[in-house]
């Protein structure tokens, strides 16, 4: 009875090795070609246009490389094969294409191929600024400046015109784009192709607040590289009413010490007795009334604190 259950013990253990020889290395360190398709290689990345390589055909090192730069149409460039196309695979499904393309061509009979990407490039394009939803969003594809608006929710309410655009290739010299203020001239709109690493700044428009009897008082938003006149920035509030004290216009402007107080005649500015002054961000246009119906002028503190609660509109109709 003892013998028995000594044979039998016996023959479990040897059962138990069998089942474990597969894992472990082999004599001469290399690891058992059977293990070559484990979770290493199946790991759930998607290579991508910019990824390195790693291609190892088993015991084959003149057909394996560890520099396979993935083009952007897709390819990777390997010894003997030539391009392959492995943009969207997993490095699995690339290693079994590889074996497929091996034995289709004659050049083995049972190719064992590990593939991993060392070296991923990035997937997405990081958008800033005056959006609605700023962040970094996929450029997998063909992706252009618009498309990457729309994705982010489109412009936000203070965007301005100018859009700043560093490429990846080439940081030091970025792409600026004036985006169209109307829809009617979208066919004019550059919309340049962005690319994976690439960083968007759409820029805040300016703010020139108009206050006092004009017609629509508030703040109202200029590009910021591109300076209006002072007759332009009434224009944007509709004019002045019939009771404005044309003569009493004063412009407030912010200044590193704080703020200064330049005062107009508006009425020789109409006439060209007086230079019509360029409003810059943060100019603030106070027209008194001469009948008393708006804010009564108290002194620079005053205009600034309405400005502060005015309503700002844009001008730009995007």
């Amino acid at each position: 009875m003892g013998r028995q259950m000594a044979k039998s013990k016996f023959a479990w253990a040897l059962v138990l090795l069998c089942a474990c020889l597969p894992a472990w290395p082999l004599a001469n360190g290399q690891t058992n070609p059977g293990q070559m398709r484990g979770p290493v290689a199946e790991v759930s990345s998607v290579i991508g246009a910019e990824d390195v390589l790693d291609v190892e055909v088993f015991d084959t090192p003149e057909l394996s490389t560890a520099t396979a730069r993935v083009t952007e149409s897709g390819d990777v460039n390997l010894p003997v094969l030539g391009p392959l196309q492995v943009a969207g695979l997993s490095p699995g499904e690339a290693a079994r294409k590889i074996e497929s393309e091996l034995k289709a061509r004659g050049i083995m009979l049972q190719p064992h191929v590990t593939v991993s990407i060392v070296e991923s490039a990035p997937r997405g394009a990081t958008l800033l600024g005056e959006v609605k939803s700023p962040g970094v969003y996929s450029v997998m594809g063909r992706r252009r400046l618009l498309d990457l608006i729309a994705m982010a929710g489109g412009l936000g309410p203070n965007a301005g015109k100018l859009v700043t655009i560093a490429h990846r290739d080439d940081p030091q010299h970025p792409e600026m784009v004036r985006l169209v203020p109307r829809a009617a001239q979208l066919g004019s709109q550059q919309n340049p192709m962005i690319h994976p690493g690439d960083t968007i700044m759409v820029g805040r428009a300016g703010v020139v607040y108009i206050l006092g009897d004009v017609k629509k008082p508030g703040g109202f938003l200029i590009d910021n590289d591109e300076h209006i006149s002072l007759m332009q920035a009434l224009t944007l509030a509709g004019g002045w009413n019939k009771e404005a004290a044309l003569s009493k216009a004063v412009v407030i402007r912010k200044i590193p010490q704080g703020h200064k107080q330049l005062d107009l005649d508006l009425k020789h500015v109409l006439k060209g007795k007086q230079a019509d002054i360029k409003v810059e961000d943060g100019d603030i246009l106070y027209v008194p009334s001469s009948l008393g119906k708006t804010l009564a002028y108290r002194g620079i503190e005053a205009v600034i604190a309405a400005a502060q609660t005015a309503v700002v509109y844009t001008s730009f109709n995007y």
